[in-house]
């Protein structure tokens, strides 16, 4: 069965996207808990987040914050470990820029760990920071696409 990618529009949905970006951020990665979930993990807020669901289990999740009319910055994108490197992060990704797309977004901009950058590089994104940077204690690079 193929991946399905959902519009999170309940709590419980939500809730699924923070216990994946737990078990990816903070568990494998060591961010800081308290770094994790900030004021655009609620649902009134001014983000959008998705989840990926292969054979009716939550696989990956991403946010999408609105920027601006035209820009959003992709965000909090993750896949739990088991289901890496079989094509999920491209289907995520996929269905976070139609999102973005049918809200208008013309750009999208993220930083990106910088052992994912020729993933996202792949996918079309191209690096605009001159350096890397630390973002939570890893290294990142700032990348946009426009879409």
């Amino acid at each position: 069965m193929p991946a399905e990618i959902i519009e999170v529009k309940t709590q419980d949905q939500l809730d699924a996207c923070i216990q994946i970006r737990q078990a990816v951020f903070v568990q494998e990665q060591n961010v800081p808990a308290e770094l994790e979930v900030d004021e655009y993990d609620r649902l009134d807020a001014h983000s959008m987040h998705v989840l990926l669901m292969m054979d009716g289990q939550y696989i990956a999740t991403g946010r999408i914050k609105l920027i601006d009319e035209f820009t959003a910055k992709m965000q909090r994108v993750a896949v739990l470990a088991a289901y890496r490197g079989g094509g999920n992060g491209r289907s995520l990704m996929l269905g976070l820029e139609q999102l973005a797309r049918l809200h208008g977004v013309e750009i999208c901009i993220l930083d990106a760990q910088c052992h994912a950058e020729g993933f996202y590089q792949s996918m079309g994104y191209l690096t605009t920071s001159d350096e890397p940077f630390y973002d939570a204690g890893i290294l990142h690079v700032r990348m946009q696409k426009k879409l």
